[in-house]
């Protein structure tokens, strides 16, 4: 059967960062930028709407930064607000609106001091506390947690539950690593204030699945569905991968099937979701359709090289060792150190008795992976093969070595080989071994080997 692998690469517990930028301007009018939530999928969720707020007496070099950052003038839009904290060190709009800018002008700590000026201005601001909380998120500051935990008690001025959600969502991510139960229960705010959004629910499921409970895990998946259950967005998507995932850890290999179909129906043009369905099919003893789903996934992908050896060992253990040879020596030419490889292509090599090249392939498996009892035996059948018995010997007693179990027919091989060099003495007691361990499951060489000691014996008497 072959080894299920997990399709999608688990997204880490750390946050995002994307900042918003002001956009609007008018004197006597303040603009609050916004930072998008803390999600692994930043890119999918779109940001809050600035919102105007009417302040008297506004110094007017803030309207004319916010113009100066709308023409992507940063320099010029810091001189202003520079200008603009010269008159009033307080101005927490100003202070707010300099880290924007100095956060994208690369100079993160100068933008986290700028926050912190703001937040000291006017502690009270909801999206200075988030900004600044996100900020110490990507420095890695152990007070971020701080800020974002304020973000979540104070009220945001605009799109009031869309950004109590991302502050909840933000602080989640944050937890993930070290209070994954406080995350969860994060996650559970932010999908009340939101509850059309799959975000908080998807990745409260991961973090069930990376904490091993499965059937919390699965019932948040299905909750994402449940949300859209036609829907072929990012979310979605993952959705029904992490239940596949889950399905296949627990044998429910009936249940991840249709899942999949259903993905590869609606995005045909992902590779990883054929490769995923192929894994499944595979699994379930289907190879040729496994075969097709993964040829599917490798036209998609050319460069995929998980993709390119599971579609050598499918065509191995479908018994189509052409294809298979063909398979490894691909993969043998750009990984010309992987020594499962190398064996893979040797077990191509000899089922088409195409002996001489699979015993080298063995030999460069052995050198790579010395420890490997297995690689041995098929060193051992390949030199048998080629007669080349005094290496077959040496492999066998190279397994021994290491201390492995040795197998009934190893014994067989051994005997044959020193039968074969007339070492009569060592053969004897090889097929006596192999005699006394086969008990009926190579009749043909225990046949053998009982005719070979009745030739062999009284020539060591």
């Amino acid at each position: 059967m072959t080894t299920i692998k997990i399709l999608v690469e688990r997204r880490a517990p750390s946050p995002g960062n994307r900042m918003n930028r002001p956009i609007s301007k008018a004197v006597l009018v303040m603009v609050v930028a916004v930072t998008a939530c803390a999600a692994a999928f930043a890119q999918t969720h779109t940001t809050i709407r600035h919102h105007r707020e009417i302040v008297t007496e506004q110094p007017p070099e803030i309207a004319q930064a916010e113009d100066a950052i709308q023409k992507n003038d940063l320099p010029g839009a810091e001189t202003l607000l520079k200008k603009a904290i010269d008159h009033d060190a307080n101005n927490y709009q100003a202070w707010f609106d300099l880290g924007f800018v100095l956060n994208r002008l690369s100079r993160a700590d100068e933008s986290i001091a700028a926050y912190r000026k703001s937040v000291a201005a006017k502690p009270d601001v909801f999206e200075s506390n988030l900004n600044l909380g996100l900020m110490l998120v990507r420095a890695n500051s152990p007070e971020a947690e701080q800020f974002l935990r304020a973000a979540t008690g104070l009220k945001p001025t605009a799109q009031v539950e869309e950004g109590q959600a991302r502050a909840w969502l933000a602080l989640a991510h944050l937890l993930e690593g070290r209070k994954p139960q406080d995350a969860l229960q994060a996650y559970r705010k932010a999908s009340e204030l939101t509850p059309k959004d799959p975000e908080p629910h998807l990745s409260a499921g991961l973090l069930h699945e990376r904490q091993k409970e499965f059937s919390d895990a699965e019932a948040e998946y299905k909750q994402v569905l449940t949300l859209d259950p036609r829907s072929i967005d990012p979310h979605t998507k993952e959705a029904a991968i992490g239940l596949t995932n889950l399905y296949m850890k627990s044998g429910r290999l009936g249940d991840a099937e249709p899942l999949l179909h259903r993905l590869a129906a609606e995005r045909p043009d992902d590779a990883g979701i054929h490769l995923q369905l192929g894994r499944v099919l595979a699994a379930q003893g289907n190879r040729d359709d496994a075969i097709a789903e993964i040829q599917t996934a490798l036209k998609l992908a050319p460069a995929d090289a998980e993709a390119q050896r599971e579609i050598a060992d499918l065509y191995a253990s479908a018994g189509k060792n052409d294809l298979a040879e063909s398979a490894y020596r691909a993969l043998v030419t750009a990984q010309p150190k992987d020594a499962e490889l190398h064996r893979g292509l040797g077990k191509a090599l000899l089922l088409q008795k195409k002996f001489p090249e699979a015993q080298q392939e063995f030999l460069v498996a052995v050198r790579l992976k010395r420890d490997w009892p297995d690689v041995y035996i098929d060193l051992a059948f390949a030199a048998s093969e080629n007669k080349n018995y005094e290496l077959a010997i040496r492999a066998l007693n190279g397994r021994t070595m290491l201390n492995a179990e040795m197998p009934a027919i190893c014994f067989f091989l051994r005997a044959s080989a020193y039968d074969h060099l007339r070492d009569y003495k060592h053969a004897s007691l090889d097929y006596h071994r192999f005699l006394d361990v086969a008990n009926g499951k190579y009749p043909d060489q225990e046949w053998q080997a009982t005719h070979r000691l009745i030739a062999i014996e009284p020539k060591n008497r």
